[in-house]
């Protein structure tokens, strides 16, 4: 990490990652500002205080041990309202999405509108205006002179990595991120919160999901979605689900006892139907993907061989790609199971993130 006088604003979340990143910033000569969202309005309220998720319960908590993470490092800290961002451009994403039959990755829309885009912007205007933004977030950025662009990359610990929900910041965006724990292990970032005794975080659950909650119904207030039929693959009637916002491609649970060991394979949002079907029958050789963003600005050419991630915990598929205008046509080498509408296909050469887009219906 190179030393540097230069003012940076770090996004601290009450976590050991965020905390670590920021006393390694520190130690490293930078000028660190803290940094923490506050998301919840108390518009929407939850019947359980504890949270372990990114959005939910416990805010109040979550703000007291970033600010005392900040106070025992000895940097300033401020807590930057974001309600009204995160309501309009990520909890309005998530709701249009399960209404429109498909599932949402609402991760990926908040790293590139809310904690890379108006966070920052925000901060400037209580007077924590900085040059720079770091995070805990297990990436590494480079920037190869050759071609003047800055690269995304993997981080180093593969059971860590989250590229794949950054893959769609632009280069103004990444010119103006710092990432400290990208080449780093996550085992080596809780030895280094214990030897230096940061308060509180070595022992907080991380969050893992946007919710904690199996249940997201309040969310929808005024439009929690209505029962309607279970179709299988032939048409027939098999039985009835309670409101397609609760269904996702590939899911078994939640289906009744007449649909036996068969799979959601298709949500039509239309006329408000779950269709049904075999394993064998969620399988996709192919998909097309659209919105793509491209860390480059453009493809690497109009058809190409990669690797592409469907989902976060996915290891990746090996993939034929055909770009078209902002899409792509994506056709695997092997089969793939639930290949779901609304989530991200994220495209990869080596460790370094190509871009991605959304899954459209195969």
């Amino acid at each position: 990490m190179q030393n540097d006088k230069r003012r940076i604003a770090v996004g601290l979340s009450g976590g050991v990652d965020s905390a670590v990143a920021a006393a390694l910033l520190k130690r490293a000569g930078y000028e660190v500002l803290a940094v923490t969202m506050q998301l919840g309005s108390g518009r929407i309220s939850f019947d359980d205080k504890k949270c372990s998720a990114c959005f939910g319960p416990g805010q109040a908590q979550e703000i007291d041990a970033a600010r005392a993470a900040a106070a025992y490092l000895e940097i300033p800290h401020a807590v930057i309202p974001l309600a009204d961002e995160f309501e309009d451009k990520v909890l309005g994403y998530y709701r249009r999405e399960y209404l429109a039959g498909r599932t949402p990755n609402p991760c990926v829309v908040c790293n590139a509108l809310i904690k890379f885009g108006a966070l920052r912007e925000a901060a400037a205007k209580t007077g924590f205006n900085c040059g720079l933004l770091a995070t805990g977030h297990y990436a590494r950025v480079d920037y190869d002179a050759r071609q003047r662009l800055f690269l995304l990359r993997q981080g180093i610990d593969p059971a860590k990595d989250q590229s794949y929900f950054l893959h769609r910041l632009n280069q103004a965006q990444l010119a103006a991120i710092v990432f400290p724990l990208g080449d780093r292990l996550k085992r080596d970032v809780i030895a280094e919160a214990k030897r230096i005794g940061l308060p509180r975080v070595t022992e907080k659950k991380e969050s893992r999901d946007f919710l904690q909650k199996d249940d997201h119904s309040f969310l929808f207030a005024g439009h929690p979605g209505r029962p309607g039929p279970i179709l299988d693959t032939k048409g027939k009637r098999i039985g009835t689900h309670r409101g397609i916002i609760h269904y996702t491609i590939g899911q078994r649970s939640g289906l009744g006892g007449g649909a036996g060991r068969r799979y959601v394979k298709e949500i039509r949002a239309k006329n408000n139907t779950i269709v049904i079907g075999e394993r064998n029958e969620i399988l996709a050789l192919q998909t097309s993907v659209r919105d793509i963003n491209w860390i480059a600005k453009k493809p690497p050419a109009k058809e190409f061989a990669g690797l592409a991630r469907l989902r976060y915990r996915q290891a990746g598929v090996h993939c034929q790609v055909t770009t078209e205008n902002s899409g792509a046509r994506v056709v695997f080498d092997e089969p793939q199971f639930a290949v779901t509408p609304g989530q991200a296909a994220v495209f990869y050469r080596g460790d370094e993130v190509l871009g991605g887009g959304w899954i459209v219906i195969p």
